[in-house]
């Protein structure tokens, strides 16, 4: 048996692209204190399009057909506005908290799922939505217990369920995107279009970098293209619902990474919030049917 072909190698891709994308939102909240969410965002993406857009032009490809430029523009909007709410929750709460609390994304795109697609929801799935439910408000109960819960987490935890919600959707459409392009070419057109999405709002929100803001920008727009590539690799080697438990450990990292960038402790109301979510995420993994990695 080849090393590339050992039943190991993609979890560990899988786990260590988790890894490189919760270090990457370390750099990012680092970047969005020193100069807004929406300067760091922006310039992210432009960083990230520039790394990846020549890998993706080197191997000559086909210009996208009319449907699919449809599709990378749909998404486009959609991550920037993602990608912004994100990156702005997580300069008002602690990592660890945002990521526990993002973690109801996929119990969200089970009903836009339900909607836009016309798939069924199982009972299991139901009972997992309301596990999700229950350890939003035990996180967030747990802050209002604690006298945490002032106006800035209360607008941190606002635009974290925009993001969600937006998150959610994303799933639906890189559904529909995977079948149809490339992962370089979905990358590509990803930070191009929602970097260009993003500066029609510049002359409102626009904050001028300081220097050192690029250091932690540039190492987050090459741990986005790591991490990307590196989860990428792994879906093409094995089933998806073998590798969505890797997900779960971006609470870990996101945990250790909150402790050594900004010293930010975990609650236990934290904790056990997350525990209710990751439940509900893993009962609704194992009641919805196989998908191939293309349509993950």
């Amino acid at each position: 048996m080849r090393a590339a072909h050992h039943p190991l190698l993609p979890f560990g891709a899988a786990l260590l692209g988790v890894g490189f994308l919760s270090l990457m939102d370390a750099f990012m909240k680092e970047a969005a204190l020193m100069i807004g969410a929406y300067s760091a965002t922006v310039l992210r993406a432009g960083i990230g399009t520039a790394l990846i857009a020549p890998v993706w032009l080197s191997r000559g490809p086909a210009m996208p057909t009319l449907a699919v430029w449809k599709l990378h523009l749909v998404r486009g909007v959609v991550s920037a506005f993602m990608a912004l709410t994100f990156f702005y929750s997580i300069t008002l709460l602690p990592l660890a908290e945002a990521i526990a609390l993002s973690f109801i994304a996929p119990l969200v795109a089970l009903y836009l799922a339900r909607v836009l697609l016309g798939e069924t929801i199982s009972r299991h799935a139901i009972g997992a939505s309301l596990l999700g439910f229950a350890g939003t408000l035990v996180i967030v109960g747990g802050r209002i217990g604690q006298g945490q819960f002032d106006e800035k987490a209360a607008l941190g935890v606002a635009s974290l369920f925009v993001s969600a919600l937006l998150y959610a959707y994303n799933f639906i459409v890189i559904r529909r995107q995977a079948q149809v392009a490339g992962p370089l070419e979905i990358a590509t057109f990803h930070s191009a279009i929602g970097g260009l999405v993003l500066l029609t709002l510049a002359p409102l929100l626009w904050q001028a970098p300081v220097r050192e803001a690029f250091v932690p920008l540039t190492i987050a727009a090459v741990l986005t293209v790591c991490g990307s590539l590196s989860i990428a690799w792994a879906y093409a080697r094995a089933e998806a619902n073998v590798l969505v438990p890797t997900e779960y450990s971006g609470f870990v990292w996101a945990a250790i990474f909150g402790w050594l960038f900004f010293r930010e402790g975990v609650s236990l109301p934290t904790l056990a919030g997350t525990a209710l979510i990751v439940t509900g995420c893993w009962l609704a993994a194992r009641a919805a049917p196989e998908r191939s990695p293309a349509q993950a």
